[in-house]
């Protein structure tokens, strides 16, 4: 894996191939990811424990990310279901990744999460709707995958979400979006929120403050 990551520009790096779910950083399809570092709470101050990296790679068809996650306890639903997607996922543990390919319009944007237990929820955000929640009925077909290290105290998941739902144009080196990446981390009180770019108020939804994302061979 190759870290590449300016303050405010992360990069993904082109995938040989395809993956089926793969929530191992260490396997063969990861070995040549970027990988970004975060631990900042919503002002950019560091999280003790909780340093979390996301590790980035595309392909004509898709974008992927694999969330590393460290952890104190874990939040969790209780009867997960991971054969739809679980309004207010957002409520419990989970790494999310905003994306937004407009920047011009960049109060429209795509929100993706997972959780430590494979669930998942994707929302279509339009900040200038009344309640912006209600994109969650959108479709993106993306796929999650997760995975918990217990001894180790740490979660891995997994997205693999189509260039579809977040770009209209075809995947090419040198193309940009607007991206931010975040988790939200065990139980109040003392409940964890992790940003990459802080956004300078408690919400993650501050398009003003997100990064760059660049595509690179």
């Amino acid at each position: 894996m190759v870290r590449m990551e300016s303050n405010t520009e992360t990069l993904a790096r082109r995938a040989p191939r395809g993956s089926e779910p793969d929530t191992d950083p260490h396997s063969p399809f990861w070995q040549h990811a970027s990988v970004t570092s975060f631990d900042g709470d919503f002002y950019g101050n560091p999280i003790a424990g909780h340093a979390s990296q996301v590790l980035l790679q595309w392909t004509s068809a898709h974008l992927y990310l694999l969330f590393v996650c460290p952890y104190e306890t874990l939040h969790l639903k209780p009867n997960p279901v991971r054969t739809a997607e679980t309004f207010a996922l957002w409520d419990w543990d989970v790494a999310e990744v905003f994306i937004g390919h407009d920047f011009k319009n960049i109060r429209r944007y795509t929100e993706f999460e997972v959780s430590p237990q494979g669930e998942w929820v994707d929302l279509d955000i339009d900040r200038d709707r009344p309640v912006p929640e209600d994109g969650w009925v959108w479709k993106s077909g993306c796929t999650v995958a997760a995975r918990i290290d217990e001894s180790a105290k740490v979660w891995f998941g997994f997205m693999q979400i189509p260039w579809s739902a977040i770009d209209p144009r075809p995947a090419a080196a040198g193309n940009r979006l607007r991206i931010n990446f975040f988790r939200c981390q065990g139980a109040d009180p003392g409940r964890k929120y992790i940003a990459w770019q802080a956004p300078g108020k408690p919400s993650f939804h501050v398009p003003e403050t997100f990064g760059t994302l660049r595509l690179i061979d």
